[in-house]
């Protein structure tokens, strides 16, 4: 049925065996699911208490069936989402050149696998692109705005594809960061595609957070470049319910799942409008902007005194 190599399927898990058995499932009712191999990343446990956990869910794993291959990768040591996905991911697009990738509390459509596999095809030497977004949030389409995708500087890590050439530009060790933060004009523009963007990567770099987007992101910012996004999400997070680590509980970015098939248009650009209303709806509270623009101040001030 299909004379072409699909790329393979990255899940990255934890402790949440409901939420990686609703993932596992969406993605099994998928047609294109026997024609992908499945690799699933099973972090190890924090502490003891938590082995019992983590044997459950590898226990599933291990039951797995309807895809071409699965394969599980078991952690000894808890590695954290971020080591977790860039290990993991770097493995997979060495050997495949491409990946697909999703956590562990991602339901993805049942045409989320022909979407993917689609776009990574279309868009490969359109060196503009580096990503392929699954989900999109509930924002304002113009009425006037035919097509099917968009375009938009920022990333998403909520079920996302991309190949070896972009993700191998990636600095994960952040040398950049000392001459980005003293650069005002510089973090002005990185936060022109999201308010939160300066603060979150000073907040990786002083190892605040455990974030491997942010530093996709800026790489994706330096170059810039754009990430296809479909007009009606393809994926729809359940971490919202407060069980994730990265994302506190809220209703805030509950999408209905769009099935429509998507055929890619030519010479697809930025549409302003829609980038802006996207950046609306990532945008901060004013109080949280106000704090982080005093969080990178301190951080200047104290840099100065050193």
């Amino acid at each position: 049925m299909v004379d072409r190599e699909l790329a393979p399927v990255a899940v990255f898990a934890y402790n949440r065996l409901d939420h990686l058995k609703q993932t596992i499932e969406s993605l099994q009712e998928n047609k294109l699911s026997g024609l992908c191999a499945l690799y699933i990343f099973s972090d190890g446990a924090k502490n003891t208490s938590e082995k019992d956990v983590i044997a459950k869910l590898r226990s599933y794993m291990a039951e797995i069936k309807g895809f071409k291959r699965v394969r599980i990768i078991e952690r000894d040591v808890n590695l954290g989402l971020a080591k977790s996905i860039i290990a993991g991911v770097s493995q997979l697009i060495d050997k495949y050149g491409r990946v697909i990738v999703l956590e562990d509390d991602l339901v993805v459509s049942n045409d989320f696998l022909e979407y993917m596999n689609d776009a990574l095809d279309y868009y490969k030497d359109d060196k503009n692109i580096f990503s392929i977004s699954g989900y999109a949030g509930a924002i304002d389409i113009p009425e006037n705005y035919e097509k099917p995708v968009f375009l938009f500087q920022r990333i998403n890590s909520w079920g996302w594809a991309s190949w070896k050439d972009r993700w191998d530009t990636v600095d994960w060790q952040m040398s950049y960061f000392p001459s980005f933060i003293k650069n005002k004009q510089l973090r002005k523009s990185f936060n022109r595609i999201g308010p939160d963007l300066a603060v979150m990567l000073l907040k990786q770099y002083q190892k605040k957070i455990n974030s491997w987007a942010i530093r996709f992101n800026y790489a994706c910012f330096t170059q810039n470049k754009y990430n296809v996004y479909p007009v009606g999400a393809k994926v729809v997070n359940k971490g919202a319910d407060g069980s994730g680590t990265n994302i506190r509980k809220t209703s805030r970015y509950v999408s209905k799942l769009n099935t429509d098939k998507i055929v890619f248009p030519i010479n697809l650009t930025e549409n302003k409008i829609i980038s802006k209303n996207y950046i609306r709806f990532l945008k901060p509270s004013v109080l949280r902007q106000i704090i982080n623009y005093f969080k990178i101040q301190l951080y200047l001030l104290n840099q100065k005194k050193r």
